[in-house]
């Protein structure tokens, strides 16, 4: 059975930062087809405004959303069999659920906007930035 479980989240002030880790066990995550990072907005829909932050491709390639570009960085750790998402220069708007999640679909491709693609899904965990 393949797990995600997610550590990291918490209380920050504004323009520090914040790494989060999603452990992956039942898999390895060099064969996800693609691996990535998504957060929910407080108040907001979980069915329809989630956003897809950034994705990791079994290639190595990495895609971004326009609101953390530059600050934030996906990265995979194959020995640790770990996700990480490293955030800096934190805004109060990064405020939100943050999952980790994973598929293995080699016809889905690696997509943010393609949320219904990831088939694993970790437990979430709240990141909360003030100023």
């Amino acid at each position: 059975q393949v797990q995600l479980v997610l550590s990291g989240g918490g209380l920050v002030q504004a323009v520090e930062s914040l790494n989060l880790a999603c452990v992956v066990s039942g898999y390895t995550v060099s064969g996800f087809r693609c691996m990535g990072w998504f957060r929910q907005a407080p108040g907001t829909d979980p069915d329809t405004e989630r956003e897809g932050v950034a994705v990791l491709s079994l290639d190595g390639s990495a895609s971004y959303g326009d609101s953390v570009k530059g600050r934030f960085t996906i990265s995979r750790d194959n020995a640790k069999n770990t996700l990480y998402l490293q955030m800096t220069s934190l805004k109060a708007e990064d405020s939100a659920i943050y999952f980790c999640a994973a598929h293995t679909n080699i016809w889905a491709g690696c997509n943010r906007g393609y949320e219904s693609a990831f088939t694993h899904w970790g437990q979430g965990t709240q990141v909360t930035v003030y100023t």
